[in-house]
């Protein structure tokens, strides 16, 4: 055996762990789900073909189906920008280094770690409860505040999207990336023009980042539509379904009510809006995203 084959059995051993994980956790799952979806399947009983039944119940009858896509499509479109613009301004703030610059960036980083966690929600959960740190604060800052952030159908969604655009860590580090690579040559002719800090951020800084921007504007939207934890248990969805996220309702639907092919008929339906907004995003980069053979 030759040293080019030695090195090609060696990659195929290395990758097969990938493979096997891809196919018995991803692909071969997608495609049970897939089939499930145009069954009545209780998971304890052999599934029942039903054909389109799933997915015509869930357009035309289930308003509380279009409720939860609702309650999500406004949560990722208001948290998605407030993240981004959160994670740019710190980044911003973070791109001049000192000693302690490395320090900051991890405590920075850390709630987009910790951010999904059940600890972390039930921290949030009891910070916005009535009695509650927030009403604490605002009391302290005199303001007779006794607000029950959770039990408002007006102010328990944004008690979640605060917490999505606290977890801006890893679109901060990715701006921050971004940043360290635009030419300081082009501030230094913009200075020796006589532009000021704002026209440099608005004709420099902004349009070298956009391929950035594009990158975790597609990073945030996805995990903004697979969001679970928050709903799950700052919430469980209450009150009267305001912030009953998709994922939530999909989980209710597929294990506490057992209506598996009802649950992967929902799946399958958020894949498909996810992969259209991907798909009309990626459209519209080429009006928006600078690419460096623009120049060209």
């Amino acid at each position: 055996m030759t040293f080019l084959q030695r090195e090609q059995v060696a990659g195929y051993v290395f990758i097969t762990p990938f493979i096997i994980g891809l196919f018995a956790f991803t692909l071969i799952p997608m495609i049970a789900s897939l089939a499930l979806s145009f069954t009545n399947y209780d998971i304890l009983s052999t599934p029942k073909f039903a054909g389109l039944d799933n997915y015509i119940r869930m357009l035309t009858q289930d308003k509380v189906f279009w409720k939860s896509f609702g309650v999500t499509f406004f949560y990722a479109i208001i948290s998605v920008p407030l993240k981004l613009i959160m994670a740019l301004m710190i980044a911003i703030f973070f791109q001049r280094t000192s000693r302690a610059t490395s320090v900051y960036r991890a405590v920075y980083y850390l709630p987009s770690i910790m951010g999904g966690s059940v600890a972390v929600a039930v921290l949030w959960r009891r910070m916005f409860a009535s009695d509650g740190v927030i009403n604490g604060i605002l009391q302290h800052l005199g303001i007779n505040s006794s607000i029950g952030w959770l039990s408002g159908t007006k102010t328990a969604i944004w008690t979640l999207i605060i917490l999505s655009v606290w977890q801006f860590g890893s679109s901060m580090l990715v701006f921050l990336a971004g940043l360290k690579q635009i030419p300081t040559t082009l501030y230094e002719a913009a200075r020796v023009d006589g532009c000021s800090r704002i026209m440099q951020f608005f004709k420099i800084t902004l349009p070298m980042l956009t391929p950035v921007i594009f990158f975790n504007l597609i990073q945030q939207t996805i995990n903004a539509f697979m969001a679970f934890t928050q709903s799950y248990v700052i919430t469980g969805g209450k009150p009267l379904n305001s912030t009953l996220f998709y994922t939530v309702y999909m989980y209710q639907r597929s294990f506490q009510y057992s209506e598996m092919g009802y649950g992967s008929a929902m799946a399958w339906f958020m894949l498909a809006v996810v992969a259209l907004l991907t798909v009309l995003i990626f459209r519209s980069s080429s009006s928006w995203v600078y690419r460096a053979s623009d120049d060209e």
